[in-house]
């Protein structure tokens, strides 16, 4: 579901993703969908020597408690991955409430 979800995004999107490893977990001590851990691309400056990849993680057993169904848990599976590369883009929790991504 996760690797559909990324398939699923737009092309120009998945252009700029850079040095960014999705992973899957079990669960977060804070309860977590997702987390973005890592620079995001509008604080990078001399980004690109030997850093280790972003990391964007997915919660499995926070999202199957936070659904009804499957097809609500595929839906919130890119939702999830929406806002985590947001986070790598730079784009912030209170923009992305704007823009309707909450």
């Amino acid at each position: 579901m996760v690797a559909d979800a990324i398939d699923s995004l737009p092309d120009e999107f998945l252009d700029l993703l850079d040095n960014v490893v999705v992973l899957v977990e079990d669960a977060h001590t804070e309860n977590l969908l997702g987390l973005y851990e890592g620079v995001p691309h509008t604080e990078r400056g001399d980004y690109g020597g030997l850093e280790l990849p972003d990391r964007i993680t997915l919660y499995r057993l926070a999202l199957c408690d936070f659904v009804e169904d499957r097809s609500a848990l595929v839906d919130e599976i890119l939702v999830t991955i929406v806002h985590e590369v947001a986070h790598h883009f730079g784009i912030d929790d209170d923009r992305l409430h704007e823009l309707g991504w909450d």
